[in-house]
């Protein structure tokens, strides 16, 4: 069963308020489910980037651990179109696509693969500072290519007029890999001081270090800071002695280390 299907099966059984947020480049489903009630209310969103998949796992996890404070919703898969691209090949795009899927990563094997189905990584896609960051391209790409333009691509539009709807309180998002923290994006100092404490509160649960992501700009986290000015936070999760992508071998650390992560942020969250 591939991670799409997994994920359609973990949405589909579970009984909690939930949601189709929208649809990727080749027509599969993005998934929101809630856990807990009530405020502070957060986001939780994984695999973003195609070959992080392994992380879609940690999300259900979380959802089965839950939260003792507020509500967090959970989008566990961000782009099953790169996922699948990554974790099984060419085979799970639009056949239509296929001379131009090849024709970006230059060879067939897709296992390393970042972007959506058009080429495009969602997580330099957002509009904060687009276009700024230090290894954008400007092409579609395996990775790193910004778009034509911020929200160009379904499944980053789909992630801002939900987060617009929800109005969260935080957000988090779960890449590979590094195990490090980011959580700064050009804040007040006010701003930086509110969510340093909850940074720490992430780092002391994880027993990752806190970092600053230069010449990171576009980003999901960096929308969050930027715009809707709350606190938003990167967990790069697994060690970097793993290779991309990250297989069932890493997620027993993982889950270890992050499980509590969301329950950290409802308790530690002050208003």
């Amino acid at each position: 069963m591939n991670i799409y299907e997994q994920i359609t099966n973990f949405y589909e059984r579970t009984k909690t308020d939930k949601e189709i947020i929208g649809k990727t480049v080749f027509g599969r489903s993005m998934y929101a489910l809630k856990c807990g009630e009530g405020r502070p209310v957060g986001i939780a969103q994984y695999a973003m980037h195609g070959r992080e998949y392994i992380t879609a796992k940690l999300a259900i996890e979380h959802f089965k651990r839950g939260v003792t404070r507020g509500s967090v919703w959970i989008v566990p898969l961000v782009n099953p179109d790169g996922a699948l691209l990554s974790e099984i090949g060419l085979s799970t795009a639009a056949k239509p696509q296929w001379e131009y899927l090849l024709d970006i990563n230059g060879k067939t094997d897709f296992s390393l693969w970042k972007a959506n189905g058009r080429g495009v990584d969602l997580n330099v896609n957002f509009a904060a500072r687009w276009g700024k960051g230090a290894k954008n391209v400007f092409s579609p790409s395996s990775e790193n290519y910004v778009g034509e333009n911020p929200f160009s691509e379904p499944e980053s539009r789909a992630l801002q007029v939900f987060t617009k709807k929800i109005r969260p309180d935080y957000t988090v998002s779960f890449h590979t890999k590094g195990e490090e923290i980011y959580w700064r994006f050009f804040q007040s100092k006010l701003r930086q001081k509110r969510d340093k404490e909850l940074a720490e509160a992430l780092s002391s649960v994880t027993g990752y270090p806190l970092k600053d992501a230069k010449g990171s700009a576009g980003g999901y986290k960096d929308w969050c800071v930027q715009s809707l000015k709350i606190p938003a936070f990167t967990m790069e999760v697994g060690k970097d002695e793993y290779t991309h992508p990250l297989g069932e071998e890493a997620l027993e650390d993982i889950i270890k280390k992050n499980i509590d992560v969301l329950d950290v942020l409802s308790k530690a969250y002050k208003k």
